[in-house]
């Protein structure tokens, strides 16, 4: 292996990592917003989960390594400028806080990156499919099951004391946040796999038609659980204290929500944005009591960023890609 897919490869392994802090909020924040699990419990936990829904399925990351852009047409040259442009979004939000999605800016870096270097390759019909629809509708559904789950919830424990079922959703919510952990895992690690195959078959390395290997998945696996692990305090503090003053039973219908999604949606192969997905199923909890229970400033800030993830990080990679075409072309570097 050369030292061009290996330095590639770190790159990819340094986004996982980006990946499992920026997005440990996902999993754990309204365990510990509701205090039924500690930050140390919460993030150990979320860790350990992550680390297994990784290993899952490979579905999205098929469709991260074959269906954004074109294998026979990218280079390693185009995927490490688009790794660079998802990592310094990444880090952007991550810094003020605000939860973005890893997904869509580590698909808009490759996807700028490889406009710039060819001018084609890109599979637009495949990103509208896989990518852009459920991009808009996962939100949409988490939602709406968000509102419908915590009024049947309300509806079931009616005739019981507010603090009993408190009580009850306190012991039982850490099983909702292992699986929205799980669920997590299995979406978000597979991506970064997917672009590790992509660039292992741009270098010659692997087939076009091969799976991903097995030393990848551990090791994606691993390195996101490591990153997971790390935390991510900032964006914590947005999603489990300033959208909407959450109880047990509601981070419960959050996060049993959130999880049923993305298990639908890593099993169909759509790289959603499992933090669009939460984000939204609390926003749906919250609305459920009354419109003004949700902060709305805040959700605005948040939908801001959704919208500007894809064609920001896009911008970024695209950026890098002509820098290293322009440094090529006058020879002060050798092509990738």
């Amino acid at each position: 292996m050369s030292t061009v897919v290996i330095v590639v490869i770190l790159a990819a392994l340094f986004f996982e990592y980006t990946n499992g802090f920026h997005d440990a909020a996902n999993a754990i924040a309204t365990s510990i917003s509701t205090r039924a699990l500690r930050p140390w419990q919460a993030l150990g936990m979320a860790g350990l989960l992550n680390f297994v829904g990784a290993l899952l399925s490979t579905s999205v990351a098929a469709t991260v390594a074959k269906g954004i852009v074109d294998p026979s047409v990218i280079t390693l040259q185009a995927v490490f400028a688009g790794l660079i442009g998802a990592i310094s979004w990444n880090l952007l939000t991550w810094y003020y806080g605000i939860p973005s999605s890893s997904s869509h800016c580590l698909i808009g870096g490759v996807v700028g990156a490889t406009m710039v270097t060819y001018g084609h390759g890109v599979q637009w019909l495949v990103i509208v499919e896989k990518v852009l629809i459920p991009t808009v509708m996962s939100p949409l559904i988490g939602f709406v099951i968000g509102i419908l789950l915590t009024m049947a919830m309300a509806w079931m424990f009616r005739r019981v004391p507010h603090g009993k079922v408190n009580k009850r959703f306190r012991a039982i919510q850490p099983f909702s946040a292992a699986l929205l952990a799980l669920s997590h895992g299995q979406n978000d690690a597979q991506k970064t796999m997917g672009i590790i195959l992509l660039a292992l078959v741009a270098a010659g390395q692997l087939p076009q038609t091969a799976d991903v290997p097995l030393w990848v998945k551990l090791t994606c696996a691993i390195v996101m659980a490591l990153g997971t692990m790390s935390g991510g305090k900032r964006i914590i503090q947005t999603m489990g204290m300033r959208i909407t003053r959450l109880r047990n039973a509601d981070g419960f219908g959050a996060e049993l929500t959130a999880s049923s999604v993305l298990l639908a949606t890593g099993h169909l192969g759509f790289p959603v944005s499992t933090t669009h997905v939460i984000t939204s199923a609390i926003m749906g909890v919250g609305a459920t009591y009354r419109v003004k229970a949700v902060r709305w400033g805040i959700t605005r800030s948040i939908v801001v960023a959704w919208v500007l993830t894809l064609p920001a990080s896009a911008a970024i990679g695209a950026f890098v890609a002509y820098l290293l075409k322009v440094l090529v072309q006058a020879g002060l570097m050798q092509p990738m």
